[in-house]
């Protein structure tokens, strides 16, 4: 009788321990803190990102697009070109549609229009929880679709995503039949789930990390409303039919670099890759410039004739 006693109170002590893990777990994946915009924009005025003079200046507008997820999308639409080009800029996770400007002003010289959004559950947009891809690629089809009614079809459209953008990006065009001309994506993950399990070994060598995601993956299911392993980009780039150029940083150590390298293996058809030698992760086009710039010119010019 003591035994099972015994036996009954570690089975309790286990499941409360699990408990508690998966709440930590999927709470601070779900609700992960994100920065604020005016802190991004002083940081990146600082960086000569965003040129306040420059900024001003630019001819723009904000919209609010309907997103099928129920609640509206915060935009900012640039168009100081009379042409039918655009690009979008999908940011990354903790960030905001300002963050995007660093990518947006190398394209405002190329001639494209630009439109900047804030992902679900950052800057202006609403949203509960950050879903690293899953919900957020039918936020990203709204804007694209949205960009279509207003300007009809005859558009060079170009979609660029950042880290949790660049996944979003992947699960847009591959899953969603995407509408875009073009894609680049820096520094994406190619599996959400392998990405999670990196982290966690990352953060105890002795942790029992599959134990531990297994768990934490229940309660983001129940939770979030969402399966980690449907944010799964490399099950779906070899659908994109549209050229895709890949980027990242060789150093980055927050999502390595090999994701990328197996996103491009996986990839059919037209594609490009660049291995950034400086910069940690999302630092690419801070620390090798004249490569990002010379890798979208190519890009460009070998698949779009721009």
């Amino acid at each position: 009788m003591k035994t099972k006693h015994i036996f009954t109170l570690a089975t309790l002590l286990t499941a409360s321990a699990a408990a508690s893990f998966g709440t930590y777990f999927s709470k601070r994946v779900l609700h992960i803190k994100k920065k604020n915009e005016q802190e991004i924009i002083e940081r990146d005025t600082k960086l000569n990102h965003i040129i306040p003079v420059q900024f001003a200046t630019l001819p723009k507008k904000e919209v609010w697009i309907p997103s099928p997820n129920g609640y509206k999308i915060n935009a900012m639409v640039i168009r100081p070109h009379q042409t039918k080009r655009f690009i979008i800029f999908s940011h990354g996770v903790t960030e905001s549609k300002m963050s995007s400007m660093k990518y947006a002003n190398l394209f405002l010289e190329r001639g494209f229009n630009v439109i900047i959004y804030d992902q679900r559950r950052h800057g202006k947009t609403n949203g509960n929880t950050t879903s690293y891809g899953f919900f957020e690629k039918y936020d990203l089809q709204a804007v694209v679709d949205w960009l279509f009614d207003q300007e009809g079809e005859n558009l060079l459209l170009g979609i660029h995503g950042e880290s949790m953008g660049a996944a979003t990006t992947l699960l847009y065009a591959g899953e969603l039949n995407g509408r875009a001309n073009f894609y680049i994506v820096d520094c994406p993950f190619s599996d959400f789930h392998e990405l999670l399990l990196y982290q966690l070994k990352c953060e105890g060598k002795y942790l029992p990390a599959r134990t531990l995601l297994s768990i934490g993956s229940l309660f983001l299911r129940v939770r979030g409303k969402f399966s980690i392993k449907h944010v799964s980009p490399i099950t779906v780039v070899d659908r994109i039919k549209q050229p895709v150029l890949f980027i990242h940083s060789e150093k980055d150590d927050y999502i390595l670099p090999y994701m990328t390298k197996d996103l491009f293996e996986q990839k059919k058809g037209a594609k490009m890759l660049l291995l950034a030698k400086n910069g940690g992760h999302a630092q690419s086009l801070n620390e090798n410039r004249r490569e990002y710039e010379e890798a979208i010119d190519s890009f460009l010019s070998t698949y779009l004739d721009v």
